[in-house]
């Protein structure tokens, strides 16, 4: 759903009803500075804070970043560091308390289950903000973008009291040469535990073969796999073979793309099914075909509790209502270089004429690239930045011609642009998935403002009496 669409307050409500609550682990170490420097309101980060387990830690993050006048309309950010192979103490705190309270919160008053979802392709935050939520109690960890194969023995470690560490992927290095990001829980607390609990490992997967591929050879336990075919929202595998566009500049996946819920059923791993899984009969039809459940996204992207801005969900569903909203499936306009969802509405920068206004700069650097540089140190650059700047680090201008900087165009979308001393506002983005006829079925039965609930009672309906997981 991008950044903290699906945040504490959504996973918590899903979690409530039954079903597996997700927290977006995207960029949390951001959003909690930006929320910090907005006055907090209902002051629940600093309630996460309050029980983080070492309270030095939470002290620092509020005197570096709390405002106590700040307002929801405060955009002139502090921004944190960029994180580097080797990050500083401040980094590494940050992430790890932010993922920490998001978690938290999102387990707080009820016993359903959490998760927390990360992203293969944003690899150098993931060492910490995986321990992060492991010290708040998640239940499980689900991981795409990419073929995760290190995080399950990760989890291993981290639930044994160990540091642990991921092999980054590095363009231009020789063969057999490896850079690795190494997490220390000591470098952050002062008494880590000495054992936690282990979540559960989930594998988001686009095919057959890379579910085998992370069942055979990941580093640990896979507990679950989820297949999302190329409709759900977000970013989506490129089509397997050459890439062939449509008319309209998108993607064209074909058979080879199908996945085989028959051979799936086999592998004896359970499996959840995601992408355009939405219709009232989408769960009981899953489950006939052997899955344990559905994931579904844009539905709940769009509910009462979910961290869109309330303006942006209004505009979205009235035009899903009229039937005049368009999902394009954008070959590059992410800087990982997967094709990724746009909604086609007024105001994002999904239009080329926002987008082109926008002065590119790279100042979060989430979706950052590791290269090796000529004297061989790593060094970071992004298709998104400023496209001279691109080229000189050796990137390729036409990867950065229509890159969109989704690090701020989905803070945007959850009330958190940041604004520049010439009074530019970050624009939003919303990347929702293509199948949208549920969601107007939704709309028609209960209206455009609906909860989380109201979600699950509908993705229920076709079934009997067994209970729901998604």
């Amino acid at each position: 759903m991008g950044v903290g669409v699906s945040d504490w307050r959504l996973a918590r409500a899903v979690a409530i009803e039954g079903a597996l609550g997700v927290v977006s682990g995207t960029a949390l170490d951001i959003l909690l500075t930006r929320r910090l420097q907005q006055g907090d309101p209902g002051g629940h980060m600093r309630r996460g804070l309050e029980a983080f387990p070492d309270q030095e830690v939470a002290r620092r993050i509020l005197d570096r970043y709390y405002r106590e006048e700040g307002t929801p309309g405060f955009h002139r950010f502090l921004n944190p560091p960029m994180i580097t192979v080797e990050p500083s103490p401040e980094v590494e705190e940050l992430l790890v308390a932010a993922n920490f309270v998001e978690v938290y919160l999102a387990r707080e008053g009820h016993s359903g289950a959490v998760g927390v979802n990360f992203l293969e392709k944003i690899q150098l935050p993931n060492p910490a903000a995986i321990y992060g939520a492991m010290l708040a109690g998640v239940d499980y960890v689900l991981m795409g973008a990419g073929i995760p194969l290190e995080i399950p023995g990760l989890l291993d470690a981290y639930a044994r009291g160990e540091a642990g560490s991921i092999t980054l992927a590095l363009d231009g290095a020789e063969k057999g040469e490896t850079l690795h990001r190494r997490f220390d829980p000591a470098r952050v607390l002062s008494s880590p535990p000495a054992r936690m609990k282990r979540p559960a490992f989930l594998s988001i997967v686009s095919s057959n073969v890379l579910a085998q591929t992370m069942v055979s050879r990941a580093s640990g336990t896979v507990d679950g796999i989820i297949v999302e075919d190329h409709t759900a929202g977000g970013h989506n595998a490129p089509p397997r073979g050459p890439l062939h566009l449509n008319d309209e500049g998108e993607p064209l996946y074909g058979p080879k793309d199908q996945v085989d819920t028959g051979r799936m059923a086999k592998m004896d791993v359970p499996f959840w099914m995601g992408g355009s899984c939405s219709n009232e009969d989408s769960l009981k039809r899953c489950e006939e075909a052997g899955a344990q459940g559905i994931q579904v996204g844009t539905l709940f992207a769009f509910c009462r509790e979910s961290g869109f801005l309330p303006e942006l969900k209004k505009k979205f569903l009235q035009a899903v209502e009229a039937g005049r909203m368009r999902v394009l499936t954008h070959p590059g306009a992410s800087p990982t270089g997967y094709p990724i969802k746009m909604a086609l509405l007024e105001g994002t920068i999904a239009e080329a004429e926002l987008f082109s206004l926008r002065k590119r700069v790279c100042n979060l650097g989430l979706l950052r690239h590791l290269y090796k540089k000529d004297d061989g140190s790593p060094g970071y650059r992004c298709p998104a930045e400023d496209p001279q700047i691109f080229a000189g680090k050796g990137g390729d201008p036409e990867v950065a011609r229509e890159a969109r900087c989704l690090c701020n165009a989905l803070m945007a979308a959850v009330g958190a642009a940041m604004e520049y001393a010439g009074g530019y506002l970050e624009k939003p983005l919303l990347v929702p998935g293509e199948y949208l006829d549920s969601l107007r079925v939704l709309i028609r039965k209960i209206g455009l403002d609906y909860t989380a609930a109201d979600v699950i009672r509908f993705l229920d309906s076709g079934r009997g009496d067994s209970t729901i997981s998604a």
